[in-house]
């Protein structure tokens, strides 16, 4: 059976992929619990490809609900190596409209009641954050999604937010005077949590909405997610179908050492059972 190196994170709006043939569904069970929903493997462009929707098939998980660390966990007992993530994003920025997609470099955590970390519990790690996105696959995605016709914008900051409320006006004031470019709710601590694990991650944001800072469009509701999202999601299937084949076999980046010289903990202190909890993330380190 082809191994599974790509794994496509559906957000809202996206709870599938068509294109993908020879299907199967994988039911993973984790040390951090279930994941999200069902894995659904399938096969685009000659590769095998994860598939996982986010919120759960029909949107059943809030943001703060989406059971990171098993998702994370369960990709990387699969073998991924890579993750695009799909988001539906407000734009911060008057040329950030809606319908267009944004790949961001960096992220600014406003989060406040998430498990952000697999560590603990007697092994402590410390990874470098300092690029929270794959520069290597953030490229791929900008180049898939020109290929599939969309506007994509290069860079810019992603400021996550709990949720799944939507921001006050005074909120997204104080966001657009940091400079910040656009707002969601799931990045944090997926980007994290795929980096502990040494997987390339990036994010295709998709603009839905103008958050509420304009002060001649709509207010975010609702209703004009869904439109922007159904909208969007046809754009997002035709990005990853024109993506997939230009991933080379290889990486050239450094995700796959992110745990090298990140764990702290006297190797000869680390209980036995956080080292079993961990193992497809930890086991070439404490063999």
């Amino acid at each position: 059976m082809a191994e599974v190196k790509l794994a496509v994170i559906g957000g809202s709006g996206v709870y599938d992929m068509e294109a993908l043939t020879d299907l199967e569904e994988r039911h993973i069970s984790t040390p951090f619990g279930n994941p999200s929903d069902a894995l659904v493997i399938g096969t685009l462009a000659g590769r095998r490809i994860a598939f996982l929707p986010r919120h759960g098939r029909g949107h059943r998980l809030t943001p703060s609900e989406v059971p990171y660390r098993a998702n994370i966990w369960a990709l990387k007992s699969l073998g991924v190596e890579r993750i695009v993530s799909i988001s539906a994003c407000g734009s911060m920025k008057e040329a950030y409209a809606p319908r267009h997609i944004v790949v961001p470099d960096q992220i600014f955590d406003q989060t406040k009641k998430r498990d952000y970390t697999f560590f603990g519990g007697g092994m402590v790690a410390h990874i470098s954050f300092a690029e929270p996105f794959c520069p290597h696959l953030r490229q791929i995605i900008i180049d898939g999604a020109k290929q599939a016709g969309g506007t994509v914008h290069q860079g810019g900051t992603f400021v996550v937010i709990e949720g799944p409320r939507f921001s006050t006006k005074a909120e997204s004031r104080i966001y657009r005077s940091w400079g910040v470019d656009i707002i969601g709710m799931t990045a944090v601590p997926e980007a994290q949590l795929a980096r502990e694990a040494e997987m390339c991650y990036a994010t295709m944001a998709h603009i839905t909405d103008y958050d509420v800072w304009h002060e001649t469009e709509e207010t975010v509701n609702v209703q004009m997610l869904i439109d922007n999202l159904n909208a969007n999601a046809a754009l997002t299937k035709r990005t990853i179908a024109a993506l997939v084949p230009l991933l080379p076999n290889e990486r050239f980046c450094d995700c796959g050492q992110a745990l090298s010289t990140a764990i702290i903990t006297r190797r000869d202190l680390i209980p036995r059972e956080k080292i079993e909890q961990l193992g497809p993330i930890v086991e070439k380190y404490l063999r």
